[in-house]
């Protein structure tokens, strides 16, 4: 018998409820996957605490890897026994076993594990648009990256370096700051928002960074505007202090011509070309080294709730997995 996490409603981690599910035939497209490990996201919390979007009731995740145990009519590109990880929709990765269409399965190279794969495919295929599609990183670019200790900036960092940038790390707490040194930033600033603009233009001799790619949102805002240079991007990808207030137009001239975008991931990878393209490129690049797979802690499936409780107190210093 098959489990999953269900929610009825949006709110704190005890809407996260085990609920037992009986195997399902895939249709036309489909496959049943038996997972052995999922990932833990931010979005998850977002959607969990009702910030984005869920028809409720829900499945809950993004991101997992597993066997194909059955596949359903049309399905050509894997097999029953193919080893698979997947990091997009539709919801529903918080269970052991699920449904799920084909096109959207990463089939497994050998040597890398199922743990492995849903501590990187959604992470590392967010950091792959960010630094080579909503921002051209390359030799000589200045980033001001936040959240450089977390399992995103990890990720970021190192494959940022490998292109040729500079990175300008930022951290919530001085224990930090030699994570994500070890993560390749050049330099680590302690987050406080009266003086991080100041910093970061000392360290770029007044000119600012190219990029900044802030995921902290609400409360880093105006210290990532002024840390731009001119014409410079602000990457808002995330909102871990609260959605970032409105920014008005002629904000943006007055400040240098500014740019500022906010990507997702389902915007990026939304032909099954364009995802597997990405997906492919974050294999290349944990084959390669450049980046890797790192879990801080497991978790069983029936214990959901306490990896969001860890991951929303900041805890983590790595990939949090739950395993089926």
């Amino acid at each position: 018998m098959a489990t999953r996490i269900v929610l009825s409603a949006t709110g704190g981690a005890d809407v996260l409820q085990l609920q037992a599910l009986q195997a399902q035939q895939p249709g036309p497209g489909q496959v049943w996957l038996e997972q052995r490990a999922i990932g833990v996201n931010p979005l998850d919390i977002l959607q969990r605490k009702g910030g984005a979007p869920l028809a409720l009731p829900s499945g809950l995740g993004l991101e997992g890897a597993g066997r194909v145990m059955a596949v359903g009519e049309g399905v050509f590109n894997v097999q029953p026994g193919d080893r698979v990880g997947y990091a997009t929709g539709p919801v529903g990765a918080y269970a052991s076993g699920r449904l799920y269409p084909a096109e959207r399965l990463v089939k497994l190279p050998q040597g890398l594990s199922e743990e492995a794969a849903a501590a990187v495919l959604f992470k590392g295929i967010t950091a792959q648009y960010l630094l080579k599609t909503t921002y051209p990183v390359g030799p000589g670019t200045q980033i001001l990256l936040y959240g450089a200790a977390g399992a995103l900036g990890q990720l970021l960092a190192p494959w940022a370096c490998h292109l040729g940038a500079t990175v300008i790390g930022v951290v919530s707490r001085p224990q930090s700051v030699a994570r994500a040194q070890a993560a390749g930033c050049q330099h680590v600033l302690v987050f406080d928002a009266a003086t991080l603009a100041g910093q970061v233009r000392e360290l770029t001799q007044g000119q600012g960074v190219d990029v900044v790619y802030d995921c902290v949102g609400k409360d880093s805002l105006q210290a990532s505007l002024d840390s731009l240079r001119p014409r410079g991007l602000l990457v808002s990808f995330g909102g871990t202090s609260g959605a970032p207030a409105p920014v008005e137009v002629a904000t943006l001239n007055a400040k240098g011509s500014l740019y500022l975008t906010r990507p997702s991931l389902a915007a990026h990878t939304a032909t099954p070309e364009a995802y597997q393209q990405r997906a492919s490129d974050v294999l290349a690049a944990v084959a390669e080294g450049i980046i890797r797979p790192t879990v801080w802690r497991r978790y069983p499936l029936a214990e959901a709730a306490r990896a969001h409780g860890d991951l929303e107190q900041g805890l983590s210093q790595g990939a949090l997995v739950l395993t089926a």
